[in-house]
């Protein structure tokens, strides 16, 4: 193996790990395994916000974290997104590289376009480029990877207390079906083709109408004389 091979792009010795062919014939660690319906409560979402701070890097990964809740993205979606597919006075985005390679144009709201705002003002100040990108060293501007953001929500979401799955992506698809936003546009948002596809996950997303339900129920009532007495 050649020297330059070796190195990466700052000149510094590359891990193993990054060599093609270094995973080969080991089966990933979570293999077979599948994860439920779980996604995040509201203020676990915002609590992880909040943990993010206010500092540049956290203004980026505020501002992912609302794209992929607010607007419903998944997470390599929201990396793909270039500063041009962003349409904020018609509150849209483009989506070129969706779910099955197809394009799609989704919505987010007011409160998430503020949220994004801070990233955006910094990140017109560098190279044209990914939305969510690098900021640091020689590959700066360059697309951020999603190895990288899901080891920042895992160790944020810890220090914010949140005990579960930290993805804010399937939370997107309940707060628009209690917001009462038809399934169909929930299904075009997301990019399902099957109307069925929503319907079932949502089903297994969002069962507040069975909680709610049975937690009003009345207590049990009994004639004062039958008393507790077996």
């Amino acid at each position: 193996m050649s020297t330059l091979r070796t190195l990466d792009r700052a000149g510094r010795r590359r891990s193993p790990a990054t060599m093609p062919g270094y995973q080969a014939g080991r089966p990933p660690a979570n293999k077979g395994m599948r994860y439920p319906a779980d996604p995040p409560r509201v203020e676990e979402i915002v609590a992880v916000m909040r943990e993010a701070g206010e500092s540049v890097y956290g203004r980026r990964l505020r501002g992912l974290i609302v794209v992929l809740w607010r607007a419903g993205l998944r997470i390599h979606e929201a990396l793909a997104l270039a500063e041009s597919d962003l349409e904020e006075r018609r509150g849209a985005m483009v989506v070129r590289h969706g779910k099955g390679d197809k394009r799609r144009e989704v919505g987010m709201d007011d409160w998430g376009w503020e949220q994004l705002r801070p990233w955006l003002s910094h990140r017109a100040t560098m190279p044209v480029g990914a939305l969510f990108c690098v900021m640091d060293g020689p590959s700066a501007g360059r697309p951020w990877t999603a190895s990288a953001v899901r080891c920042q929500l895992r160790r944020l979401a810890a220090r914010a207390g949140v005990r579960r799955r930290f993805a804010p992506q399937p939370a997107a698809s309940r707060s628009c079906h209690r917001e009462g936003v038809p399934v169909n546009i929930i299904q075009r948002q997301l990019g399902h083709t099957d109307l069925g596809v929503t319907s079932t996950y949502l089903q297994g997303i969002d069962n507040a109408e069975i909680v709610n339900a049975v937690h009003a129920r009345r207590a049990p009532m009994m004639p004062a004389s039958a008393g507790l007495q077996f």
